[in-house]
């Protein structure tokens, strides 16, 4: 199963996104940057094989970031998300680019004005569905929202939105496990 490319950024993955983003803003190139992680992400997402080779200790660093890079290249990434992706992988971070991307994506959302938060359903949202819960969000946080969307099955019903590093859990299957607990402890 793909796992999600939307979690929390480490302190090294930050700093990365930190760099990349003052390079990107001097460029006037924060959206097109922003373009070429969305279209890393989604290659990450959808290859095992290329997961597996970025975390690989047994590849070296050098050849990794060659990979890496022929990979961003046959994308059409940029040349600044190729480089970034590059020293990454040569610097033995190339496991880190979920997290960069995620910062990265988090800080040109706060230039824009807007908060970034993940959606994660148990089922695809519908536009309508989307756009009440960004609303809702938007009037609660008293800002702009930007919203990455994602489905996890296990859900079984309702959605889970996280915001930074708080979270709101409004799934079929949190309710389950608070009645399991609350049952196990009468």
């Amino acid at each position: 199963m793909a796992e999600s490319f939307e979690r929390g950024a480490s302190e090294a993955a930050s700093r990365y996104a930190l760099a990349v983003f003052d390079l990107a803003k001097q460029a006037k190139a924060l959206d097109a940057v922003e373009q070429d992680f969305a279209k890393f992400a989604a290659a990450w997402k959808e290859s095992a094989d290329l997961r597996n080779a970025a975390r690989s200790p047994l590849i070296d660093p050098k050849e990794k970031a060659a990979a890496l890079t022929a990979v961003a290249a046959k994308l059409g990434l940029s040349d600044l998300g190729r480089k970034t992706i590059g020293v990454a992988a040569q610097n033995r971070r190339a496991s880190e680019l979920p997290g960069i991307f995620a910062a990265y994506r988090a800080l040109v959302a706060r230039e824009r004005g807007a908060r970034q938060v993940e959606i994660v359903s148990a089922r695809p949202l519908g536009e309508t569905e989307k756009s009440a819960i960004v609303e809702a969000l938007g009037k609660q946080l008293g800002a702009k929202v930007e919203a990455e969307t994602s489905v996890d099955d296990s859900l079984i019903g309702g959605f889970v939105v996280r915001v930074g590093s708080r979270q709101f859990d409004a799934s079929v299957k949190a309710k389950l496990d608070a009645l399991r607990l609350a049952l196990k402890s009468a």
